[in-house]
């Protein structure tokens, strides 16, 4: 059986679907950030691995930015550059480590899934170079917005109240 032409039919899956960039290079960056939503603030660091080195930078990175006389909690998934008995906490920070598989618990997680779907989906990088300026840039334009994280990072049930 002959096979059909398929550029002469109407609905076919040539004229369905969406064409997107394909790249099959891997060069990779991770961005390790961290929010705080009463502030409506964040941190981050483009960093080229994902270990406990990279987390303790983020971790000095971090207490830089939390406000005098303040203390941040950071909750955090379980990976193991989050629990690295190497970390040294500074003092200004707690770590909470979250139940395994509960993202939801995390609002950074909606930081990632902005990101993703406002800057950095439907791409093709140049080079690794390219990965980490879209990444920093992406970051930037999200503390530049006023109220965004904010909005994206606030969950009513997490509000500590000392009133009535």
């Amino acid at each position: 059986m002959p096979l059909a032409d398929l550029s002469k039919c109407s609905n076919t899956i040539v004229d369905i679907v969406p064409r997107q960039p394909k790249d099959q290079r891997y060069a990779n960056a991770y961005l390790f950030g961290a929010i705080c939503p009463a502030r409506d603030t964040g941190a981050a660091l483009v960093l080229p691995h994902a270990d406990a080195i990279a987390m303790q930078h983020h971790l000095d990175e971090i207490s830089c930015r939390v406000a005098a006389g303040a203390h941040a909690v950071l909750a955090l998934d379980k990976a193991g550059w989050h629990t690295s008995r190497k970390l040294r906490v500074p003092a200004n920070i707690s770590l909470l480590h979250l139940p395994p598989a509960s993202p939801e618990l995390n609002p950074t997680e909606n930081v990632w899934q902005y990101l993703r779907q406002t800057y950095l989906s439907n791409r093709v990088f140049r080079d690794y170079d390219d990965v980490v300026e879209a990444s920093s840039s992406a970051w930037n334009k999200l503390t530049a917005e006023p109220g965004r994280i904010a909005s994206i990072g606030t969950r009513s049930w997490t509000a500590v109240s000392q009133g009535p």
